[in-house]
């Protein structure tokens, strides 16, 4: 499935090769184990949310499959994503993606 940008924080999304949903809940995460490494976004198994800091699921737009329901957006919410959206295409041009 291709996605243009970041969706927003809320947005309920299932993954390449998983049966499972999960919640977005944060975007321009950095891995603990490489911080060299950013991805497109963080998020936690739905409907269960979050049970621990280790089951924090790190992923990218191209391992969605399918999306189910887009998050809650305002004008606050596109002025971030855009800002985000450019942020991610400069650090992806430095070479800091998986």
């Amino acid at each position: 499935m291709e996605i243009n940008g970041l969706l927003p924080i809320g947005s309920v999304v299932l993954l390449q090769e998983s049966t499972k949903k999960v919640m977005i809940v944060g975007v321009c995460q950095r891995s603990a184990q490489n911080p060299d490494i950013i991805f497109d976004y963080v998020g936690v198994i739905f409907p269960e949310g979050f049970l621990d800091a280790d089951k924090m699921i790190l992923f990218n737009n191209n391992k969605i499959d399918q999306v189910f329901m887009i998050g809650y957006q305002d004008a606050e919410q596109l002025a971030f994503k855009n800002r985000a959206d450019e942020a991610m295409i400069k650090l992806r041009s430095q070479g800091t993606e998986e």
